[in-house]
């Protein structure tokens, strides 16, 4: 499907909700405009249909993963050190059903789903060109650099940029191939690149490599083939590493403190890591006192002042507030320990098994026309690395979001593989 075909088609059929909700993650709560009319095109559809759930699996596996997340968050609530928070973020978590919901029925044909990928492909597409005018001018969409590092249309009071490209480029690679072959793949790999480095987030160029592995093993099907796109994607981005390090001094300090870990001590294992050590020192302390069902959904921020000593870094200085402390664990393992204890990583860990046997039980074609939303959902979940809150108004949608995708990918309607 042509791409402007492919544009049109998303934005003219109900697939728009689905896109807005992504569209407008730059803008803040105003993507929760997606949410809202995802919620009313599902009450019309359970009016019209309501025993709509009994024919698609794909729904019906969304609402056990969903049971999960929102369910550790429920048993966290009763007994947190911030109540008020907890509950009303667990009653948040709820607009995450219908969102899902709406993508299983309205993602009902493989030429929807293309055109949905392709869409949110186009939109990454021009955050990115969006981010390399801020490269080249200082200037983007979103208003001026910060000195450390690129924000492109997120604008400089919300880093969000890195991670975000990262976890949504398998869209942006997977159009690219499908458009212009491997030569498209390679050269959307290098635009990408640019602005995931110069983002300067570390969580995100993580991310970056992750998805780059996914797709040099899909291209390549056998290890010494593997081997060598690792090694050329290995090259190329090692030569945009060093061409940023000479004429970008936002990537030369960001890197400068990146290196700082090798320093051989703790205050440089502390600089390269932005205080992140004091994060799981404290988070470590609190899974001792909350074994069982943490200290509440949203509730680390609350508990941050009791756990840290008084002289912390995140207390005295930055972070939400000055006397506040650090806002979540930037660990996912650590933030569902510590904010819905043993019991909620128990549900975490059912989910994750639900969602492996699902994918292993479809067939090839089902995992094949998956594979973008899988990659995405794998890197964002990777546990070997720091991350945004899972259980945030913000980084929350973004991950329900894909998964209501990769559960309709999985099972579209009348799919003799699924």
């Amino acid at each position: 499907m042509p791409v402007t075909r492919a544009l049109a088609a998303a934005l003219r059929s109900p697939l728009l909700p689905y896109w807005l909700v992504v569209a407008l993650l730059p803008v803040g709560r105003t993507s929760e405009l997606g949410t809202a009319l995802c919620l009313l095109g599902v009450v019309l559809l359970f009016v019209r249909h309501p025993d709509a759930l009994r024919g698609h699996a794909g729904a019906r596996l969304l609402l056990l993963l969903l049971a999960c997340y929102v369910g550790a968050a429920l048993l966290s609530a009763p007994d947190a050190v911030a109540p008020g928070k907890s509950w009303s973020s667990t009653a948040g978590l709820l607009r995450y059903v219908p969102l899902g919901l709406y993508a299983c029925f309205a993602i009902r044909r493989p030429d929807r789903m293309r055109a949905l990928y392709t869409a949110v492909a186009l939109l990454i597409a021009f955050w990115v060109a969006d981010a390399w005018v801020q490269a080249l001018t200082g200037w983007s969409l979103g208003g001026h650099a910060e000195a450390e590092r690129i924000s492109g249309i997120f604008g400089a009071d919300d880093l969000k940029l890195g991670p975000t490209l990262a976890v949504l480029a398998p869209f942006a690679l997977w159009a690219a191939r499908e458009r212009w072959g491997r030569t498209g793949l390679v050269l959307a790999f290098l635009l990408l690149l640019g602005p995931v480095l110069l983002a300067g987030s570390r969580a995100g160029w993580l991310c970056y490599g992750l998805v780059a592995l996914a797709f040099a093993w899909r291209e390549a099907g056998a290890p010494r083939r593997f081997a060598l796109w690792c090694g050329a994607g290995l090259a190329l981005a090692a030569l945009a590493a060093g061409l940023a390090w000479e004429t970008s001094s936002r990537f030369h300090q960001r890197m400068e403190r990146t290196l700082a870990v090798f320093a051989g001590d703790e205050q440089g294992l502390d600089e390269a890591l932005t205080g992140r050590p004091a994060i799981w020192r404290a988070s470590v302390r609190m899974i001792g006192d909350h074994p069982w069902n943490g200290v509440g959904v949203r509730g680390f921020r609350y508990a941050y002042p009791d756990y840290a000593p008084p002289d912390d870094h995140f207390l005295v200085a930055e972070a939400c507030g000055v006397g506040e402390g650090a806002c979540h664990a930037h660990q996912l393992v650590l933030e569902v320990l510590t904010e819905t204890g043993t019991i909620g990583l128990l549900l975490w860990l059912a989910a994750t098994a639900l969602a492996v046997r699902a994918w292993r039980r479809v067939g090839a074609a089902a995992r094949g026309r998956a594979f973008p939303v899988t990659v995405a959902l794998g890197t964002m979940l990777f546990p070997l690395n720091t991350h945004l809150a899972f259980y945030s108004a913000w980084w929350g949608l973004l991950f329900a979001w894909l998964l209501g995708l990769w559960c309709a990918a999985l099972y579209l309607v009348g799919d003799a593989d699924a």
